[in-house]
């Protein structure tokens, strides 16, 4: 069963963000982590983004469709000379109205860390309040969801380090 927690816990999964909860549970049967362990047959995050990207298009998400320069999503940290982009971060989907930047993780979501950078770059990303961060529940044996969780926990509860952004979902798939 899809798996999702949002931070900070004392705030409520905001409306507009329950539709992005929806195309993971829509999908789930075809992104579950627990239906791959063999390391052969464990999708990339790549794979997972194909799987969903129509549904979030249809929300108004753009995607990235490929590797390519003009398939990527870039979204603006600095600017420089004129107001030309300096400097970007490309992320797996952006919702500009609602501020929204979306990150499907895969094997190396908490193993190498993936999803702190993750935090780090939508919290200086311009005009971005939320971070959907999906991650595999299980990846070799790990419990990769559960253990994000245990860090977002820390994070949040200690309150040490003031993030920029309004709320994160954590999904588990």
């Amino acid at each position: 069963m899809l798996e999702w927690s949002y931070f900070p816990k004392t705030d409520p999964l905001p409306d507009f963000l329950k539709d992005s909860v929806d195309v993971f549970e829509k999908k789930f049967h075809l992104i579950d982590s627990f239906n791959d362990t063999e390391e052969k047959y464990v999708q990339n995050s790549d794979t997972v983004l194909q799987i969903l990207s129509k549904e979030f298009q249809n929300l108004d998400y753009l995607v990235e469709t490929g590797k390519k320069k003009n398939q990527k999503i870039r979204v603006p940290v600095l600017f420089g000379h004129k107001g030309t982009v300096s400097q970007a971060f490309e992320v797996d989907g952006w919702h500009k109205k609602n501020k929204i930047v979306l990150e499907i993780e895969a094997g190396r979501a908490f193993v190498n860390h993936q999803f702190l950078k993750d935090i780090f770059e939508a919290s200086v990303m311009v005009d971005i309040d939320y971070l959907i961060l999906a991650v595999r529940q299980i990846y070799k044996k790990n419990q990769d969801y559960k253990k994000i969780i245990e860090w977002l926990d820390t994070l949040f509860i200690t309150n040490r380090i003031k993030l920029s952004l309004k709320g994160i979902l954590l999904i588990g798939y």
